[in-house]
């Protein structure tokens, strides 16, 4: 039994993170991608720390997430601009993550987000997977995977081009677009955050808009630049204020001296007080 088992061309197993490309060979397609994707991360670490003091998410900025397997391998990954996995190690057996391997962990994303250099059609795609007659396998539309495979709960598409922002929440098996607050923010409730546009300028990019996030009570959440800024203004106008004080101080101490001492005690002042 042991010799005919041996015999057996067994299956090679599922490969994992380190053994699949952690890239497809493409060029980011604009400046905007990166600054955009690092404001995210930044802003939002404190808040993510808060949710998993154990330290257990993941973060993935243009990283592949596999969900098939294909030859090549890369045909089987989408890779969003920017996604976030709860309660997952942010390394596999003390290496760092190359991509998202869904069949090794399991976990869907919480969310996805697309920065669309063009209109959104390759981002809003709902092709589904299916296989010609000359056995050929179509590539899949980006909506389908993570509405219909991937199932992830929330699914935006920021549009470059015209700095408009859709947000899909998925409701059952289909998502649903959702309709922003009062604030024209997009809760997510499972990070406690809401996302919506900002107008300003960062990373030395001009002045545009750009995806942020917000605590559920409308703060923004600074990134850690703007965090020291804001400290510094601060402790900038403590010293203004404190120096203006003094000021304040000693021109009450000159208009005093320069008063006789029947004026300062007809005011209630001991002239002796004074020296």
């Amino acid at each position: 039994m042991t010799e005919i088992l041996n015999e057996i061309a067994l299956p090679p197993p599922f490969p994992d993170h380190t053994q699949l490309p952690e890239s497809d060979g493409t060029f980011v397609k604009n400046f905007q991608e990166h600054p955009q994707s690092l404001i995210l991360t930044d802003s939002i670490d404190s808040t993510l720390q808060r949710l998993h003091p154990d330290g257990q998410y993941a973060i993935g900025q243009d990283c592949g997430i596999y969900w098939r397997e294909t030859n090549p391998p890369e045909k089987g990954a989408e890779a969003p601009d920017w996604f976030y996995v709860p309660n997952v190690a942010p390394k596999l057996d003390g290496v760092i993550r190359r991509s998202y391997v869904l069949w090794r962990e399991y976990i869907t994303p919480t969310i996805a987000l697309e920065f669309a250099s063009g209109d959104g059609s390759e981002e809003r795609a709902q092709t589904p997977l299916s296989r010609s007659e000359t056995g050929e396998v179509t590539k899949p539309g980006k909506f389908w995977v993570y509405e219909r495979v991937m199932r992830i709960p929330y699914y935006g598409i920021y549009l470059l081009s015209n700095g408009t922002l859709e947000l899909y929440h998925l409701v059952n098996t289909h998502y649903e677009k959702m309709t922003p607050n009062e604030r024209g923010h997009y809760p997510i409730l499972p990070m406690q955050v809401e996302l919506g546009l900002w107008l300003g300028t960062v990373l030395n990019q001009p002045e545009q808009l750009w995806l942020r996030w917000w605590d559920l009570n409308g703060n923004l959440l600074l990134t850690g630049h703007e965090q020291a800024e804001q400290e510094r203004q601060e402790k900038e106008q403590a010293l203004q204020q404190l120096e203006q004080e003094r000021e304040k101080r000693q021109q009450l101490a000159a208009r005093l001296k320069s008063l006789t001492s029947e004026q300062l005690q007809a005011l209630g002042i001991d002239p002796e007080m004074l020296d």
